[in-house]
């Protein structure tokens, strides 16, 4: 392993050529080792792939990031997490799942941090972690990643309860153990003032991480035409600058539904059978 591992140091993705991607895998594979049940069914080929990239395709340091995860998902058990024990969370709306997909068929997360309604900076990341999960778990087939939305209408830092350290919490959880499942963050009108919190947040997140956040603007020409290259204006809700006009109001009672149906299947998924991935 030592030499397998050698071999790769210092290997970047420029200098990799596809045609070893499916080797890297293989050999990522089988330099984390035999694995069973939930460990088993979390590392296909995909998500091998995730973590290489996210590492550069460096072996080494793919191994690392993922042997992380899987520990982490040992203790924190994210699979396990019910809409049940997270629900009080959502009652304003801060986190869902849009009824529409971005221009490439990604599903879209809405986060609306002005309805921050809890203190708790672990229930918010446990209540972030649960929805991230649900949404994986409902990605189209060939789809490994999603897109966030974040609505600034109505925040204030002031009134915010979000804390830095609940902040770098996310964006930690989000780098370390849901690598490339980002594909865009749009801040929709974020307040001036906001710029200043995030140049402090900015310092915990990774580079490839900050190139995939845009600021948005609906008054800003240049703003729009990001959007735009983003989403289908037809079938983004005219709140976001779109044409259509389905109502974007979140009902906690229906929402609770939808995740109610979810939950019987992340439950038939996770404790079904593993099968042997490899």
């Amino acid at each position: 392993m030592a030499n397998m591992l050698r071999r790769w140091r210092g290997q970047n993705k420029h200098e990799c050529d596809p045609l070893d991607h499916d080797k890297m895998i293989k050999d990522l594979r089988t330099a984390i080792g035999s694995l069973s049940g939930r460990a088993q069914k979390f590392c296909t080929d995909a998500c091998l792939k995730r973590y290489l990239e996210a590492r550069s395709w460096n072996l080494e340091k793919a191994k690392k990031m993922l042997e992380d995860t899987l520990e982490w998902r040992s203790n924190y058990k994210p699979e396990e997490i019910r809409w049940n024990e997270v629900a009080h969370e959502g009652e304003t709306g801060k986190v869902s799942r849009a009824n529409f997909v971005d221009r490439f068929g990604r599903p879209v997360l809405i986060m609306r941090p002005g309805k921050q309604n809890t203190k708790t900076g672990d229930g918010n990341v446990r209540h972030l972690v649960y929805l991230i999960e649900n949404a994986i778990l409902n990605l189209p087939d060939g789809q490994e990643q999603m897109t966030w939305l974040i609505d600034f209408t109505g925040f204030s830092i002031n009134a915010s309860n979000i804390q830095v350290k609940t902040s770098r919490d996310i964006v930690n959880v989000l780098q370390n153990h849901y690598p490339e499942r980002l594909a865009i963050a749009v801040l929709y009108n974020p307040p001036k003032i906001f710029q200043a919190f995030f140049k402090v947040i900015s310092y915990f997140v990774d580079p490839k991480t900050y190139l995939k956040i845009k600021f948005v603007y609906p008054d800003d020409k240049a703003s729009i035409e990001v959007m735009k290259s983003y989403f289908d204006t037809e079938n983004l809700p005219s709140e976001f600058g779109g044409q259509a006009n389905f109502n974007l109001k979140y009902d906690h009672e229906e929402f609770s539904k939808l995740m109610a149906e979810d939950d019987i299947k992340t439950a038939k998924f996770w404790d079904s059978e593993s099968e042997f991935v490899g």
